[in-house]
């Protein structure tokens, strides 16, 4: 008997957020109480880090200062870079990503008060983009990449991982999404950076373990699948084809349906009009591919089960990113690099939270549905006395 009594801890609270505000009824998206319409259209994502790390958006001065340091941090500890050489080429960009950052950990003195953690969270926030573009050089054979200066977060970025200046449209058009990745309340990564803090853990082992749970597919990989389907169908002809073969082999679809919205993702809507643009600049047909997959899943989905589905923000991200000339298996190390404000801003959060002077060890409780043979517990059998029947037995 499986009991599925709050199974994936779905709409368990299990902590208190001055960060972010998910409206999944109307699909509203807050950051600090500014609308993500609002951040997507007139921030950056520096301006937007600043915001979840320091609760404010700034002024200019210390925008300002904030975007110096993010500059300076830019660089990687040549140790680092070493380590990344000797790994086989084959390594995933992920796996790469949870060990280069554990060893950041090697070059920080582990002051834990606020304002160290904090200093901690512009250094990860500016290396994360070096990290990938760098692996994403030794893995291709090619010269490791020097970040410039001179550009900003966001265009820097595009700058280290395609080996070109970025123009300006598109730098812009990077910026905003991941100004859209920046944070997302107690999602799965977000949830597992807190617990770890919760044990007193550095930032550091917070945010690897963070990396680790964006790692799987059906959280960080999501709009790898994306694109992997939107290449397999092709053609827009093919579309309806596809996703009738898709339901009736019941599998997902993914890009569509979320655990928290009943409506569309707000992301989605910004990510949506940003692939009609690029689609428009570049001729390409991915847009539509996508357009018309999201509404056939729709209508199927519709008239087969009586229920409806909306795109989230894996939709057309996949096709952004594709259109930007990002590797696909770099998709989820981007998603890094946008999320780790949101996930730096949660774990000072969980360590400094004013509702306690130091954190709460997360324990949640598990109901027990394995073998129980009364208040004393199981006989133990000696091995030579244990019969075939009895050692298959049980749960396993």
């Amino acid at each position: 008997m499986f009991s599925i009594k709050n199974i994936g801890l779905r709409n368990v609270e299990v902590a208190d957020t001055k960060l972010c505000l998910i409206d999944g009824e109307n699909g509203r998206l807050l950051y600090r109480g500014y609308d993500i319409f609002d951040l997507a259209k007139n921030s950056t994502f520096e301006e937007t880090s600043y915001l979840l790390l320091y609760g404010d958006l700034p002024t200019k001065e210390q925008l300002d200062e904030f975007d110096e340091r993010l500059r300076r941090a830019r660089a990687l500890p040549r140790e680092v870079i070493d380590a990344m050489l000797h790994r086989s080429k084959n390594a995933r960009p992920m796996d790469v990503l949870i060990s280069s950052v554990s060893m950041l950990a090697d070059y920080d003195p582990m002051d834990e008060s606020k304002p160290a953690n904090l200093e901690r969270s512009i250094n990860l926030i500016a290396k994360l983009p070096t990290i990938v573009a760098t692996w994403n050089a030794i893995r291709s054979s090619k010269p490791i990449p020097e970040p410039n200066p001179d550009l900003s977060h966001a265009a820097n970025t595009l700058y280290m991982l395609l080996d070109s200046m970025p123009d300006r449209e598109i730098s812009r058009m990077f910026d905003v999404c991941l100004i859209l990745h920046a944070e997302h309340s107690f999602n799965a990564s977000t949830f597992a950076a807190r617990q770890v803090a919760s044990t007193r853990a550095h930032m550091y082992a917070c945010i690897c373990a963070a990396i680790a749970a964006l790692s799987g597919d059906l959280h960080g990989g999501a709009n790898v699948a994306v694109m992997k389907n939107l290449l397999e169908i092709g053609d827009e002809s093919k579309v309806e084809d596809w996703v009738n073969a898709r339901l009736d082999a019941g599998e997902k679809i993914m890009g569509l349906g979320h655990a928290v919205y009943k409506t569309d993702d707000p992301r989605a809507k910004i990510l949506r009009e940003m692939s009609r643009r690029l689609a428009a600049r570049t001729g390409s047909k991915w847009y539509s591919i996508t357009s018309r997959m999201e509404q056939v899943a729709k209508e199927e989905v519709r008239r087969r089960r009586g229920v409806e589905i909306y795109a989230n923000v894996d939709l057309y991200s996949a096709s952004v990113y594709y259109s930007m000339g990002i590797p696909i298996d770099l998709y989820t190390c981007i998603f890094a690099i946008a999320r780790i404000s949101g996930w730096c801003a949660h774990v000072i959060e969980e360590k400094f939270a004013e509702a306690q002077p130091k954190p709460v060890l997360y324990r949640p409780a598990a109901t027990y549905v394995g073998r129980y043979c009364g208040p004393l517990g199981c006989e133990y059998v000696p091995m030579q006395k244990r019969s075939d029947v009895g050692s298959k037995g049980g749960d396993r």
